[in-house]
């Protein structure tokens, strides 16, 4: 329904309605407009539904709208998440030469329109809010003598910047689920010949209706689009934030893992020169790998919290150097015991002072010796002990020992905490490292079996090798050279130097800057990493930048430039697209 707001007879100068055609030749110059026109639409409907992004799409409308009618500006409201408000998106305005919204990056600051009173009743006084909850169009040839409608605003707008709005044309944006998303207002249709403000036509009427009807359905499917992005975006944080909640210590790994992906991949994207100069990761490869730096670590979700947060070489759901002390003790009790029970016999044989102060020193040493053997192995249980193999030998003749439980005897160390207590480096035995190299395993096993589209396919293979080797001796798949993508190349660099650096680990004390860039320069030198990507990372300044936002001051310090890296393997960049 169309509603033709007309001025009070005598306010307002007549406008000339529109002609009908009075010769072939009018007839024949209307027939090729209205050719022109349904050309027109056809072109708008295929880039309507070709446009994904959002902000374009919204600029769009707004364009197109005002090329079909000729109009000098148009407004374009989109109906808020409640439902209650309709908020300005775009704004243009060719006399007064404004841009506001969409991709202009100019925002727009006007306060949104109530569809809604305070008290709850419907806003009928705005014309743009009356559309939307009459779902009908308003045609109006002059603001300034309509009536219904409060265009005070209008009116304060025009004395304030010396426009004259003079028509003005608006239609309810109606989606496929009969929904209305939104608002187009167009003013001002301007005369071909002479370009002074006139009253929208018929023909443009039902050309922008077809527009707006058009639009409503590629605004609802890109919202559509984004929806589910959103969701997919929410699903993996969460599925991230689970298990970063696992540990109290590994709590911010996967953000901070995140952030420094993505700033290395904006250093590839800003190079001029260089080995980076020609690759350009695009939008769809940028969202891509930051997905995949979101998810590399989700297999960890099957991986048993005791293992990741194995602080010491004994933890398994406790620290079982309490049960040691415990033991140790009770051998302790053993030999005072046997102490006391030599002293009596030796008191009702009638042994001299001399005999007795012998046995007592004798137990004095066995003690002593029991206490500095507990203090070593209290030592080997910690990850920052290099095992060498001396102390290894220690631990095996320790274990040796037997004390007597009851009528059994029993070794001093159990073959499982031998086993943990000659771990040479670290906390981990071969089982549980390979527990914890399995969680890449998992994660590309998880990956695989969802169904991302075709511009994000390569998420399970970006996140699922990052623990991958130049040298193709990583894991899980032991792939390197050429098979190893750059975007896992970037992935691996991001995830060892936040490994190497945080601050919240409970097996390793926070490391100094300098120290973290000398280790990932032999990492560079052995071939465990890319040494392009490592160079980039520092020359870029980016491993600055990233300190600075999440390492403490007691870590930063000078770092001297690396040594120049040897040649690397090409490099598999994604080209831009």
């Amino acid at each position: 329904m169309t509603e033709e707001l007309q001025h009070p007879a005598g306010t307002c100068p007549a406008t000339t309605p529109e002609q009908e055609p009075t010769s072939p030749q009018e007839l024949q110059e209307q027939v090729a407009r209205l050719t022109e026109h349904l050309r027109h639409l056809t072109d708008i409907g295929l880039a309507l539904s070709g446009e994904q992004n959002r902000d374009r799409l919204l600029e769009m409308i707004v364009s197109l709208a005002r090329s079909i009618t000729n109009a000098d500006a148009g407004t374009l409201y989109i109906v808020d998440d409640t439902g209650r408000m309709l908020d300005f998106v775009v704004l243009q305005n060719d006399t007064m030469n404004v841009r506001l919204g969409g991709t202009s990056g100019n925002p727009i600051t006007l306060p949104p329109v109530k569809l809604y009173t305070d008290e709850g009743a419907e806003n009928h006084a705005n014309v743009s809010s009356h559309v939307a909850l009459a779902r009908e169009v308003v045609n109006i040839e002059d603001v300034y003598c309509a009536e219904g409608f409060d265009f005070t605003g209008t009116r304060r707008y025009d004395a304030a910047t010396g426009y004259r709005s003079r028509s003005m044309l608006v239609i309810p944006m109606e989606n496929h689920e009969s929904e209305i998303i939104g608002v187009l207002q167009l003013l001002n249709a301007k005369d071909q010949k002479s370009g002074e403000a006139t009253a929208f036509s018929s023909v443009g009427l039902a050309a922008v209706q077809s527009l707006a009807s058009q639009a409503a359905v590629a605004l609802t499917n890109t919202q559509l689009i984004q929806g589910l992005k959103a969701l997919l975006y929410s699903f993996m944080q969460s599925i991230a934030a689970a298990i970063d909640a696992k540990s109290p210590y590994t709590r911010g790994h996967i953000d901070r893992v995140v952030d420094l992906t993505m700033r290395i991949a904006q250093a590839v994207n800003a190079q001029e020169d260089g080995p980076f100069k020609d690759v350009r990761l695009g939008e769809n490869e940028l969202e891509e790998l930051k997905l995949a730096a979101w998810m590399h670590d989700v297999g960890k979700i099957t991986t048993p919290v005791h293992v990741v947060d194995k602080a010491t070489k004994l933890e398994a759901i406790v620290d079982r150097i309490e049960l040691v002390r415990t033991r140790f003790r009770f051998i302790g009790k053993a030999l005072q015991a046997e102490l006391l029970e030599k002293l009596l016999e030796l008191a009702s044989n009638g042994a001299s002072r001399q005999e007795m102060f012998a046995v007592t020193e004798e137990m004095e040493r066995r003690r002593q010796e029991l206490e500095d053997d507990l203090d070593f192995v209290v030592s080997c249980n910690k990850p920052g002990e290099f095992m060498s193999d001396e102390r290894i030998e220690r631990v095996k003749a320790i274990a040796a020992r037997t004390y007597k439980d009851g009528e059994e005897d029993r070794p001093w160390l159990t073959e499982d905490e031998v086993r943990n207590l000659c771990i040479r480096k670290g906390t981990l035995t071969d089982a549980e490292r390979k527990i914890i190299e399995d969680h890449t395993v998992v994660t590309i096993d998880m990956l695989s079996r969802l169904p991302f589209p075709k511009r994000l396919a390569r998420v399970p293979d970006f996140a699922g090798a990052h623990h991958e080797k130049l040298d193709g001796t990583g894991y899980p798949n032991r792939i390197g050279g050429d098979q190893l993508s750059l975007q896992a190349r970037i992935l691996a660099v991001a995830d060892v130097f936040e490994a190497l650096t945080a601050k919240d680990r409970p097996y390793k004390e926070p490391m100094k800057l300098s120290q973290a860039m000398k280790i990932m320069g032999f990492m560079v030198k052995d071939k465990h990493m890319d040494p392009q990507v490592f160079e980039l990372f520092f020359q870029s300044g980016v491993y600055k930048d990233y300190a600075a936002t999440h390492m403490s001051e007691a870590q930063m310090d000078e770092v001297p430039p690396p040594t120049a890296p040897q040649p690397p393997a090409q490099p598999g960049a994604a080209k831009g697209g």
